[in-house]
């Protein structure tokens, strides 16, 4: 059989994963023009459920199943990080093109094995490190880049979360045979990590880092969350668990050329809901950033007035106005990253030269992110500077 031509039109999208981030998904490929045709969860009823909500028109009871329609040409893997590795790898196995959530895997081996597979069938793959496509964030890459900042000295921040401040409060992520040994670190130190080598060009050499739990048993609820709806939960609700990932790390990095850095990343700072905030410190000018007020560039002189360069697409360099869908004076925000990144890989997709270095987070960079992450629990076991393989 001829393989068809892909277009916006008849492209096939699968999706797996109901909770928070898959129909995030959703949303941005529709934005994006294009269409889900599918939806897959573990719990079938699940997926029904929003497939029925979101107007998808298949359900699928398994990824298998998903994988064996021929009409699905493109996998969206929005599960629980212990799938990631064996559904990208049975995805790009059935020859289907794959967007992958964060963390590519549970370690860097699965993680090249996945880069390997993937060039060797020649299919496109992603990592959603939506970050990348904020406008503020093209704008300081190609400020940085051009030279506007001079020579970088200092990278600084935080990635700061509140959502785990209580020792009842509990998600599958707290759980290492489902969310990974790294928690803190893994889950959102991550994007900090990949957005600052986006930006600056820089790769980290080594690092040395603190970790914390504050909360070293947390109250468990002694059932699936749904089954409390409505109520007020009580002690007898509740088991102990031990808990044996991060609350806090503090790391201190050296990147390539000399220049030094440190990061700070808590889910237990109250009063930040999601605060990724950066500073880069150049021998010219300096350029801060702060996630929760995303439309705005603070830009910083010694011998000059600093600047707040608002999200204008008139006023911005050309990399950043390509992910600047709005005019002035009306602000784009966490949902516009997923359509601004997939607009990047279905346009690759359609256009079918992948020879070409793709404009998007790919496998590559999520391998290297599984490398980092390896360092840096390693460093916070053995309390020493450890260097990047």
């Amino acid at each position: 059989m001829a393989k068809k031509q892909l277009t916006k039109q008849n492209i096939g999208v699968g999706v797996a994963g109901t909770g928070f981030i898959g129909p995030a998904h959703v949303e941005g490929l529709r934005r994006s023009g294009v269409n889900v045709l599918g939806l897959v969860d573990r719990v079938k009823e699940k997926a029904e459920k929003k497939a029925a909500e979101m107007g998808i028109p298949r359900v699928y009871g398994s990824l298998d199943e998903m994988l064996a329609d021929t009409d699905i040409d493109v996998v969206h893997l929005a599960t629980p990080n212990y799938l990631h590795y064996p559904n990208a790898k049975a995805a790009l196995l059935a020859g289907k093109h794959v967007v992958c959530e964060k963390p590519l895997s549970m370690n860097a081996s699965e993680s090249a094995e996945l880069v390997k597979l993937a060039a060797e069938k020649k299919l496109v793959n992603a990592v959603n490190f939506n970050i990348r496509m904020y406008p503020m964030a093209q704008q300081a890459r190609s400020m940085v880049q051009n030279g506007q900042l001079g020579d970088v000295f200092v990278i600084q921040g935080s990635y700061l979360q509140d959502w785990l401040l209580f020792p009842t409060d509990w998600n599958w992520r707290l759980e290492p045979k489902l969310g990974g040994t790294l928690r803190a670190v893994g889950d959102i130190g991550s994007h900090w990590l990949d957005l600052l080598t986006f930006i600056t060009g820089l790769r980290v050499e080594e690092v040395y880092a603190d970790f914390k739990t504050f909360h070293p048993i947390r109250k468990k609820p002694a059932k699936p969350l749904e089954t409390f709806t409505g109520k007020i939960l009580t002690p007898e609700d509740y088991i102990d668990q031990p808990i044996n990932t991060e609350d806090y790390a503090t790391i201190i990095l050296h990147y390539e050329n000399d220049v030094h850095g440190v990061l700070t990343i808590s889910q237990v700072s109250s009063g930040r809901k999601n605060r990724l905030f950066y500073e880069i410190n150049g021998s010219k000018s300096s350029l801060g950033w702060d996630s929760e007020k995303p439309n705005e560039l603070w830009i910083g002189h010694r011998t000059e007035p600093n600047q707040v360069l608002m999200k204008d697409p008139s006023l911005l360099l050309p990399e950043a106005r390509e992910v600047a869908s709005y005019p002035g004076g009306h602000n784009e925000g966490f949902p516009d990253t997923f359509k601004q990144l997939y607009i990047k890989v279905y346009k690759y997709i359609l256009t079918g030269d992948f020879t070409k270095s793709p404009d998007f987070p790919t496998f590559a960079d999520g391998h290297y992110e599984m490398q980092l992450c390896e360092a840096i629990e390693q460093s916070a076991r053995e309390k020493a500077w450890v260097k990047i393989k």
